[in-house]
C-alpha cells in the first residue's frame, strides 16, 4: 500500500465522468486522517471556480495517486501506432499516434475526447504503469522491441466475421471491452460492428455501430488461474455485460474478490468466474501487465 507525505508530488487518476483516463499533477497537502487511505491534494492547473484565483482541492483514495512518471532513459524515437500518453487540457491523456507532421509533430487519436489533435513531441511521453511501488516498463520494451524488428506500421485488419473486442465511447459504458463481431469495412480504418450483448434502443436486434480500427481487438487468449488473484493483480471483471478494468483490492472467502473500478471510484464484489487477467493488446501482439 503506498504512503504519501505532505508536500509529495503526485500524479492523479480522476474519477470524474469526462476524465477518465487521464492523469493530473498535484501536491499531497495533508492525509485526511490518522488511519485512513485517503488524502487532501491540491492541483497545479485545476482551479475551485471559474475565476482561476484558487487551485482546486480533493481528497482521493491512495489507489488514484502514483509519483510523477520518470523521465525515459533515452529519447524515445516516436512512431505511428505507439500507444503514448498526451498533454492536454491541462492532463495527461491515453492515445495513440495515428500520423506523423513534420516539424516534430504528431497527430494523435485521444480516446476519452474520441478525437484526433496534433500535438508536439515534447507533449507526449511512453505510457507507464505505477505497480505495487515500483515502475513496470512495459511499454518501453515494448518500443524497443519495435526499433529492433520489422513490425509492420500497418493498421491491423479485420476480416468479416471475426470475433473482436470493442471499447465503445457510449456515456456510461466508456473504458469497457465489449464482444462483438465485424460485419464489414465501413470507410478508412474504420468497421460495421455487431455487439453480441449491446441491444438497440428497441430491444429488437443486437447494436450495430461502425467503430475505428483503434478501437477494435482481437479476443484476448484465455489464461487459465491456478491459484486465484492477489492483492494488486491487475484484472478484466464482467460486468454489464462487458468486460471493465479493474485491480483487486481485497482478497475474500469463497474465491470472491472486491475490485476496485480506479477510473469510477467504485468497488465491486464478484467471483474469480468472472474474472479474468488484464491483457492489452500492443503492436499487434498480448501484452500480460
Amino acid at each position: 500500500m503506498a504512503q504519501f507525505k505532505s508536500g509529495e508530488r503526485v500524479e492523479v487518476s480522476s474519477n470524474d465522468r469526462g476524465f477518465r483516463g487521464s492523469w493530473y499533477a498535484g501536491t499531497v497537502v495533508r492525509r485526511e486522517a490518522k488511519n485512513t487511505n485517503r488524502y487532501v491534494v491540491e492541483y497545479d492547473q485545476l482551479y475551485a471556480d471559474e475565476s482561476g484565483e484558487k487551485l482546486l482541492q480533493e481528497t482521493l483514495d491512495w489507489v488514484q495517486l502514483r509519483p510523477p512518471p520518470p523521465p525515459p532513459e533515452k529519447k524515445v524515437q516516436f512512431k505511428v501506432e505507439d500507444e503514448v500518453e498526451a498533454f492536454y487540457s491541462d492532463g495527461w491523456w491515453e492515445g495513440a499516434i495515428i500520423a506523423e507532421h513534420s516539424g516534430g509533430k504528431f497527430a494523435v487519436f485521444l480516446r476519452g475526447f474520441d478525437e484526433e489533435i496534433v500535438l508536439e513531441e515534447k507533449d507526449l511521453r511512453l505510457p507507464v504503469q505505477w505497480v505495487k511501488g515500483k515502475w513496470e516498463p512495459r511499454f518501453e520494451q515494448v518500443q524497443r522491441e519495435k526499433e529492433n524488428s520489422n513490425f509492420s506500421k500497418e493498421v491491423m485488419k479485420f476480416t468479416q466475421g471475426m470475433q473482436v473486442e470493442v471499447l465503445t465511447d457510449e456515456d456510461g459504458l466508456k473504458g469497457a471491452w465489449f464482444a462483438a463481431t465485424i460485419i464489414e469495412p465501413s470507410g478508412e480504418d474504420k468497421y460495421l460492428i455487431e455487439y453480441k450483448t449491446l441491444r438497440n434502443d428497441d430491444d429488437t436486434e443486437f447494436l450495430r455501430e461502425v467503430i475505428r480500427a483503434c478501437n477494435i481487438r482481437p479476443c484476448p487468449p484465455e489464461i487459465i488461474v491456478v491459484d486465484g488473484f492477489k492483492v494488486w493483480d491487475a484484472v478484466d471483471a464482467y460486468y454489464n455485460e462487458g468486460w471493465w478494468v479493474g485491480v483487486i483490492a481485497k482478497v475474500l472467502i469463497n474465491s470472491n474478490y472486491e475490485v476496485n473500478f480506479i477510473e469510477y471510484d467504485e468497488k465491486t464484489t464478484f467471483n474469480l468466474a468472472d474474472l479474468r487477467p488484464h491483457q492489452d493488446w500492443l503492436n499487434g501482439k498480448w501484452v500480460v501487465p
